[in-house]
């Protein structure tokens, strides 16, 4: 089943018109921090509009890129003169930089190195590939096709440079592939579909990868997703992020050309992933060390890298996916990672950032690097890669929300929104992710018999539709002729529930992680009893979890309450085989939503919590 997205749909209030606000707001401010670290600066220089020496990595325009893609789609949700003047002014300056060859890449010209000589990490073709994203996005949101101009000479240029018997390398760090097939979409050429396809069919060769010896990451081929051909790949494996994007390219590939062997293959990896490489909160990677992917099962939460990019990575894998399957679960992966994945890299004011998102800080917890969670959010990163991809995956929220076929609308995420597509648009009332009623009000509707399909999460058990059960983990359909007016009313139950992990995952093996419709819970320190320290506390699975609304913690937030025990600590980290452990007392726990972390300071907090 091919769908379609949908593009009128409007975010009206709600849960996630909050977060969209928040976004807003801190889009201005993304902007001056990418004045302030010198990203834009860059930019200027080698368009001659002022006079320096190149700051930071070649890897620093994706982010002025990333942000043009966000000031873009909150333009086309809200129109704003400071947006389109700021897009306006950045593209300018972009369009003064560019070669007259097309190349690009403002770091690398300011310096006067080699084009292509250390693709591996030089991530010239990454920036390019978030360059025509930028650029596709501009077009449609603002009909300005000035980026669009910089974009098309750039792949034209890549078209000449790149390809059969022209270079044989790859760039280090995926992205382009996606970038081409929108702008293949976009503008039509050819030419972009058959430079994308090559990039993915090129892979896995060991071309992406520095050349000869080199014990480091960079030597490497699996860190660039490039030791097996993707059609011969069952599992992902490396660095996350890179993984995550080129599967995502290679989709957009596999749909756009109909190669159905290929779509088998990424559907098959993306199954291997959520099952046994991805973290309870839908986070990937696993491993600091490479910022990877870890072995089947390797899930610890203290350690979890969990990288905020690679969330938004697997999100657009998981979203295309849905589009060329129509298949429930893969929307459900998209809530799981909206809410639990990519939510939690920002904060509620939207204007600090985790790059790392752990599942387990402790007590007094230390970070010795700018980016470890164990510091809190960040206002921004020397590598700012996690700030501008938030802000243009929120920005672009809305999309996500529903898809249309040639007879009926598919609602995927629920909101409180406004869907349309073609003659059929629909109004949907949700409390949502607090409460489980989504209402969808028919506004306009066909003629003819049509089909309005409500995703059924696979945790929905007992879900019911105008009254009557519905099977979880499926989508709803209601097939008639729709009325001017009428209402259908799904019912999702939102009791609390405990989930574990394999036996396999040895660093939860005896915990449980607590969940409330599509959010995934977490203990924080400033919730529990005075004197309590979190390492302490033990959840007493027994017990039942009790649901509050709290219009006035963090925003607004539905915690939960249960009981457990509260250890004595002892003075050593081991005991005797047999020694039982000192009698706990019983206490209060709360709980709340993992996304809402850490907005309160870097207090110790666990997703992951031991049983008594």
């Amino acid at each position: 089943m091919s769908l379609s997205p949908l593009p009128d749909s409007h975010i009206t209030g709600g849960f996630w018109a909050a977060r969209l606000a928040s976004n807003r707001a801190a889009i201005p401010v993304g902007y001056q921090r990418l004045v302030e670290a010198g990203n834009i600066g860059n930019l200027r220089i080698a368009a001659g509009e002022t006079a320096g020496t190149a700051e930071g990595g070649s890897f620093r325009d994706s982010d002025v890129y990333k942000w043009i893609e966000a000031a873009a789609w909150e333009y086309l949700r809200e129109p704003d003169d400071w947006l389109i003047e700021r897009l306006r002014e950045v593209t300018r300056t972009i369009t003064a930089a560019q070669d007259d060859d097309g190349y690009l890449n403002s770091a690398i010209q300011v310096r006067g190195e080699e084009r292509y000589a250390q693709l591996w990490m030089s991530h010239e073709l990454y920036c390019a590939g978030h360059l025509f994203q930028a650029a596709t996005a501009t077009a449609r949101a603002t009909g300005d096709t000035s980026l669009l101009g910089v974009a098309t000479r750039f792949a034209d240029h890549l078209a000449k440079t790149f390809g059969p018997g022209l270079r044989p390398e790859l760039e280090g760090h995926p992205a382009v592939e996606m970038g081409l097939v929108d702008l293949y979409r976009q503008t039509g050429e050819p030419r972009y579909l058959e430079l994308a396809r090559y990039f993915v069919d090129a892979r896995g060769h060991g071309h992406a990868s520095k050349p000869g010896f080199d014990p480091s990451q960079y030597g490497n081929p699996a860190h660039y997703a490039d030791r097996v051909p993707v059609r011969e790949a069952n599992t992902v494996e490396g660095h996350a992020v890179r993984a995550v994007y080129f599967a995502a390219g290679a989709t957009d590939v596999a749909i756009e050309t109909g190669d159905p062997e290929l779509l088998a293959a990424l559907r098959t990896q993306y199954d291997s992933m959520r099952r046994q490489k991805q973290h309870v909160t839908g986070a990937v990677g696993s491993r600091w060390d490479g910022e990877a992917f870890g072995d089947l099962d390797e899930l610890p939460p203290d350690r979890a890298y969990a990288e905020t990019c690679a969330a938004i990575g697997a999100l657009q894998w998981a979203w295309r996916l849905l589009l060329a399957t129509g298949e429930s679960w893969y929307a459900d992966q998209l809530e799981l990672l909206l809410y639990n994945a990519i939510l939690p890299g920002v904060s509620l004011t939207g204007t600090d950032f985790f790059y790392v998102n752990t599942l387990h800080r402790r007590t007094g917890a230390r970070g010795d690097v700018q980016r470890s969670p164990a510091h809190g959010r960040r206002p921004w990163f020397n590598c700012a890669c996690c700030p501008p991809n938030v802000m243009r995956t929120l920005a672009s929220l809305p999309a996500y929300l529903a898809t249309s076929t040639d007879d009926g609308l598919q609602v995927h995420q629920y909101a409180a929104s406004s869907l349309r597509a073609g003659g059929f648009a629909i109004d949907v009332e949700t409390a949502y992710p607090w409460e489980g009623r989504i209402t969808a009000t028919v506004r306009e509707a066909p003629d003819s018999e049509a089909e309005l399909a409500l995703r059924v999460p696979e945790w929905a058990v007992g879900a019911c539709l105008d009254g009557e059960p519905v099977p979880a983990g499926a989508y709803a359909r209601v097939r008639r002729v729709f009325r001017i007016g009428e209402r259908v009313t799904l019912d999702l139950p939102m009791e609390a529930r405990l989930l574990v992990s394999s036996e396999r995952v040895d660093a939860t093996r005896g915990c449980v992680t607590v969940a409330r419709g599509p959010l995934i819970y977490a203990i924080e320190q400033p919730d529990q009893a005075a004197g309590v320290t979190l390492e302490d506390l033990r959840i007493d699975p027994t017990m039942p979890l009790r649901a509050e609304h709290l219009p006035d913690l963090l925003d607004g937030v539905t915690a939960l309450h249960t009981t457990g025990v509260v250890t004595t600590p002892t003075d050593s980290a081991y005991r005797p085989y047999g020694e039982q452990a000192p009698p706990g007392a019983p206490t209060a726990i709360t709980l709340i939503p993992y996304y809402a972390w850490a907005n309160r300071g870097p207090h110790a907090m666990r997703v992951w919590i031991p049983t008594s």
